[in-house]
C-alpha cells in the first residue's frame, strides 16, 4: 500500500475523522479535536489496531511513520505490535521492581551499622562501594555475574590490593544478603575460595606497601609549621601526633574520657580497633592543647567541627597537611614515624613502645598474665616524644632512664 499521503500541515489542521497515511498508519481525530496515531494490521485473518501515541502529545508525522514502520516489521513476522508493547511494558515494570545492588547495599549497611564501632567505618563501607563499584550500584542485583564483578575488581587488584580486597569482600556480603532475601540464586560471583581465587592473583603475591609515613627526622619541623596554624583541625592533628593515636580515636574524643588532673585520656573499648580500653598518658604539650580547647568548650566533643555537636570531618586533618604542602603522607603514618623514632632513638622496651600504639604484645597466654598497661613507663615515653618534637637536637631529652 502506498505511504506518505499526509502532510505536516494537513495533520495540524484536520477536522474530526480518520485519515490514512498509507501502509496501515492512521490519524484519528475525535469530535473534540484530539488526534491520535494508530497502526492497523492483520495477523491470522484478525484485524487489530495498535496505538502509536498522541498527535497533540507531541508525536509528529515523521515520528508516527517511524513507529508504524517498526510495527509493520513485527506484523510481517507474525508478531502483534500490541502484544509486543504489552510484554515490553511488563518487562520494564518487572525490572523496575527488582532491587538494585545499591538498594541491597544500603539496607545491609543500615542493618549492620549498629555493630560497627565508629561513623568512619560506616562511611568507608558506603564510599568504597559507591566509588569503586559504581558500575554495579544501579544494576538489578540478580543480573550481576562474575564478569561484572571482575570488571570492577581487576583495575584495582594490582594497584590498590588492600582496597580491592575490601571491595571484593563487601560486594560478596551484599550479594549474599540478596540471596538470603530471595532476590538472587546460585553461587556468589564475588566469592574468593573456589571461584575468583582461580582468576585473580593472591594478595600475598601483589606489591603491598605500608601506609606512607613521614620520616621521623622530619616530623619536628612539620610540627613547628603546624603550630603556626590557628585552627581546631591543626590542634587535632598535633594532638594525634603527640599521642600516637589513630585519627578516628581523636575525631571522636569526648571530654568525659579525659582526666586533666591525672593527665590521662581513657579511650573506651567501643572506640578502639582492638575492642580493648586504652589509656593514653598526656604530655604537657597535649595538655596545653586541651587547655586551649576546654576554654571554648560547647559540648561533649573535644575536637568539635563547625556544626555544634558534630566532630570535625574525617578529612579535616588531611586538609591541614595539604595546606602545609605535604603530599604522599598519611595521618596514620605518624604512628609509624613514632614507632621508628622509639626503636631507633630511645632505649624503651619493645613492649612499652607497642603498648603506646595499643598493639597487643605476646601470645594469648602472655596477654592474660600481663595485668598492667605500663602507664607510667609509657608516660615517660610520650614525654620523650613530645620533647623530641619540640627540640629534636636535644638528644638528652630523647632518652629517659627507667628505674
Amino acid at each position: 500500500m502506498a505511504t506518505g499521503k499526509l502532510t505536516a500541515r494537513a495533520v495540524a489542521t484536520t477536522k474530526p475523522g480518520r485519515y490514512g497515511d498509507g501502509g496501515g498508519l492512521w490519524l484519528i481525530v475525535s469530535e473534540s479535536g484530539v488526534g491520535r496515531w494508530a497502526y492497523r494490521f492483520t495477523i491470522a485473518g484478525k484485524v487489530s489496531e495498535a496505538g502509536l501515541g498522541s498527535r497533540d502529545g507531541g508525536v509528529s508525522l515523521a515520528e508516527a511513520r517511524d513507529k508504524a514502520a517498526a510495527a509493520r516489521k513485527l506484523a510481517k513476522a507474525g508478531v502483534s505490535p500490541v502484544e509486543e508493547k504489552r510484554q515490553a511494558k511488563m518487562a520494564a515494570e518487572a525490572a523496575a521492581a527488582k532491587p538494585t545492588f545499591g538498594a541491597i547495599a544500603e539496607a545491609l549497611i543500615a542493618a549492620k551499622e549498629s555493630s560497627w564501632r565508629n561513623e568512619k567505618h560506616r562511611q568507608q563501607w558506603r564510599m568504597t562501594l559507591q566509588k569503586h563499584a559504581e558500575a554495579l550500584w544501579s544494576c538489578p542485583v540478580d543480573e550481576i555475574d562474575t564478569a561484572a564483578v571482575l570488571a570492577v575488581l581487576t583495575p584495582l587488584w594490582a594497584t590498590k590490593p588492600e582496597t580491592a580486597s575490601r571491595l571484593r569482600g563487601r560486594i560478596e556480603s551484599v550479594l549474599d544478603a540478596a540471596k538470603v532475601q530471595k532476590h538472587r540464586s546460585g553461587e556468589n560471583p564475588a566469592a574468593w575460595r573456589g571461584h575468583l581465587a582461580h582468576v585473580l592473583p593472591k594478595r600475598g603475591k601483589l606489591t603491598r606497601g605500608h601506609l606512607a609515613a613521614m620520616d621521623y627526622a622530619d616530623v619536628p619541623a612539620f610540627v613547628a609549621k603546624l603550630r603556626q596554624i590557628d585552627s581546631v583541625a591543626a590542634l587535632a592533628l598535633e594532638f594525634t601526633i603527640l599521642t600516637a593515636a589513630r585519627s578516628g580515636e581523636v575525631y571522636g574524643a569526648r571530654w568525659n574520657e579525659i582526666d586533666l588532673q591525672a593527665k590521662v585520656w581513657t579511650i573506651p573499648a567501643g572506640r578502639m580497633k582492638s575492642a580493648r580500653e586504652h589509656r593514653v598518658p598526656l604530655s604537657d604539650r597535649a595538655l596545653f592543647i586541651l587547655d586551649k580547647l576546654v576554654q571554648a568548650r560547647t559540648g561533649e566533643l573535644v575536637f568539635e567541627g563547625q556544626r555544634a555537636g558534630r566532630p570535625l570531618s574525617h578529612n579535616a586533618m588531611g586538609k591541614v597537611m595539604s595546606r602545609l604542602g605535604v603530599d604522599g603522607v598519611t595521618i596514620h603514618g605518624f604512628r609509624s614515624a613514632f614507632r621508628d623514632w622509639a626503636g631507633n632513638e630511645t632505649h624503651f622496651p619493645r613492649e612499652v613502645c607497642e603498648a603506646a600504639l595499643a598493639h597487643a604484645v605476646g601470645n594469648q597466654t602472655e596477654q592474660a598474665y600481663r595485668r598492667s598497661d605500663s602507664l607510667e613507663k609509657r608516660r615517660a615515653l610520650m614525654t620523650a616524644w613530645a620533647n623530641y618534637l619540640a627540640e629534636p637536637t636535644a638528644a638528652a631529652s630523647n632518652v629517659v632512664r627507667l628505674r
